[in-house]
């Protein structure tokens, strides 16, 4: 499969990488500068989650989030009328890991997991996201994935002021 890392200027140390590594899955990799519990807390955390999810230049607006992020619990962002992005979460493992179902199509279109490996104060992260066939991860294209680049820059903004 074929791998691109980041080509707009690079403001970090720290690219992220978007592979496509089967039919059915997207990998997206990126080390961050602050220790895996700050990253972990700006994932399930809904008042630090709101700060970065959402591309600043695609000028929406995240009018509601509901966020229970334990192993059992619901997640819901809402855009605007009809524009929801809901689902479960299967697991919760405190700085580890998180994995969570994504559920707009009235079925699991896809499952998204992220880990957490803390070394020397940096965390490396790994986001995989699982559709149920190469149909369905061909009609959602990479554009979340692709969205990585901007929202993890906007990620490093809040984890230096978490972190200072």
């Amino acid at each position: 499969m074929e791998a691109t890392t980041d080509s707009q200027p690079v403001t970090t140390r720290n690219p992220v990488t978007v592979e496509r590594t089967s039919d059915c899955e997207i990998v997206v990799t990126r080390t961050f500068d602050a220790p895996a519990r700050l990253v972990f807390d700006a994932w399930t955390k809904p008042e630090l989650f709101s700060k970065w999810w959402v591309p600043k230049s695609m000028g929406m607006t995240l009018c509601s989030l509901e966020m229970d992020a334990r192993t059992g619990g619901t997640y819901r962002l809402n855009f605007g009328e009809g524009l929801d992005f809901f689902g479960k979460y299967l697991e919760v493992t405190p700085h580890s890991r998180i994995v969570w179902t994504n559920e707009e199509e009235g079925e699991t279109s896809s499952i998204t997991t992220v880990t957490f490996e803390e070394t020397a104060g940096k965390t490396s992260l790994v986001l995989s996201e699982v559709y149920p066939s190469k149909e369905a991860l061909d009609a959602a294209g990479t554009g979340a994935a692709d969205a990585t680049h901007e929202t993890f820059r906007q990620l490093d903004e809040l984890l230096a002021q978490l972190h200072a």
